[in-house]
């Protein structure tokens, strides 16, 4: 395909991603206050936990409205993780035949619940490293922490975990499109490791190495798991094309 006509799709396949976010964010606007009172629960346990003043902080005449704004686009990228995957697929995969975009379905059916399971387990961190961050406020000290900036280490922490469970359905797109071979995992595998292992590092700042595992190993086995099949895929390819050439 033309340069031209990737981005022409890749302006398409935005502007669908988007239209998808705008209904997800209305149910999100829907659902604001529920979700709000989630949100601020690891806050309200820490300060009960250190017996400390924590709470959010709107400083701002319009900083409630936009956190409202924010927090219903936030789940909007939740609720329509569906559709926006979908578009990711249909675009990093266009010249697939119609059997192997078939096949390619049954991946993108796993790319939900994965995704959704990343943003499960880091909603299961956010606690940990709520009570660990706000273990570093002196005593008799207040931690007003600004309802944004709280909300963007949310999202950043849940969308980190969501897109890393999904990378492995992401390379096995790229094999099955002819744009990665195995061979480029396979060579490529102490690098994913190391990876996977500095990210739990970063996303999970909590004192205990066993957290860390538990948030790296998930991700290490899903890259031998793209591997594998991507293993599987070139072989049926390399065959066909030898099939092919006699």
């Amino acid at each position: 395909m033309p340069l031209r006509e990737h981005l022409l799709e890749l302006r398409k396949r935005l502007f669908l991603v988007a239209c998808g976010l705008v209904v997800g964010g209305v149910a999100g606007w829907v659902l604001y206050e529920p979700l709000l009172d989630a949100l601020q629960a690891p806050l309200q346990v820490a300060a009960q936990e250190q017996d400390k003043t924590i709470a959010l902080n709107f400083t701002g005449m319009a900083s409630a409205l936009d956190m409202k704004v924010k927090v219903a686009l936030f789940l909007g990228v939740i609720v329509s993780c569906p559709w926006w995957l979908y578009q990711l697929w249909a675009f990093i995969t266009p010249g697939l035949t119609r059997r192997e975009r078939h096949y390619a379905f049954g991946f993108l059916g796993a790319a939900v619940p994965l995704f959704l399971g990343g943003a499960a387990l880091a909603w299961w961190v956010l606690p940990h490293a709520v009570d660990i961050l706000a273990g570093f406020v002196p005593e008799g000290a207040t931690n007003f922490t600004d309802a944004q900036g709280y909300l963007s280490f949310v999202m950043r922490l849940v969308l980190a975990f969501g897109l890393a469970f999904v990378s492995p359905v992401v390379l096995t797109g790229l094999n099955m499109s002819g744009l990665l071979r195995h061979e480029t995992l396979a060579k490529g595998w102490r690098w994913a490791v190391l990876i996977a292992f500095v990210f739990a590092a970063v996303m999970t700042p909590t004192p205990d190495a066993l957290t860390m595992i538990f948030v790296a190993l998930p991700i290490c086995v899903l890259y031998f798991g793209a591997l594998g099949l991507a293993v599987l895929h070139d072989r049926r390819a390399d065959r066909k094309r030898v099939a092919e050439a006699l």
